[in-house]
């Protein structure tokens, strides 16, 4: 059996390294999400004109690793903090959500989101937001698997803030 999970947290090829090394992922597929487009293309999202986000898709075992734990490694990925995009990359297409397919999944968001707005972890109120998960669109193919095709461009895109922030904010 398996279940899946949408987490939108900035550009999407920065998404799936921290999932697809976990045990019990099937799969991450890097894709859009939320907008008016259907079937829409990198450039058609890229332009913020089609209300989609990048996402990531990842399919799991939730017998392998649970729904919760997906929720904590998608929050040490992300500025919860900045609901206009994620480091060096702005816009709505960019903006943090985590996409629920079900009531059992909106609870442990919110519970998780709300656990972390209590820590105090951070200054500055918990702005991610949580939504009905929309139909997602898988990515062209150049967009999948990303950070093992193209590691030198990865790493370039990981040094434009997300490295930075994860270290001071997330390193326990």
């Amino acid at each position: 059996m398996t279940d899946t999970a949408i987490f939108a947290g900035g550009c999407f090829w920065c998404m799936v390294k921290p999932f697809d090394q976990q045990p019990g992922i099937k799969s991450v597929i890097s894709g859009y999400t939320g907008g008016h487009v259907a079937n829409p293309t990198y450039e058609q999202v890229a332009s913020h004109t089609t209300g989609h986000t990048e996402a990531v898709e990842i399919t799991f075992d939730p017998e392998i690793i649970s729904y919760a734990q997906l929720v904590e490694i998608y929050w040490r990925q992300t500025d919860p903090t900045d609901a206009s995009g994620q480091f060096q990359d702005r816009g709505d297409s960019y903006r943090p959500v985590i996409f629920v397919n079900s009531e059992e999944q909106r609870k442990v968001a919110t519970a998780s989101r709300d656990a972390l707005a209590a820590s105090g972890k951070f200054a500055e109120p918990i702005v991610t937001t949580i939504e009905d998960a929309k139909p997602f669109y898988p990515a062209e193919e150049e967009h999948q698997d990303f950070y093992r095709r193209n590691p030198f461009r990865y790493q370039i895109e990981e040094m434009g803030g997300r490295e930075a922030f994860i270290k001071e904010h997330w390193q326990d």
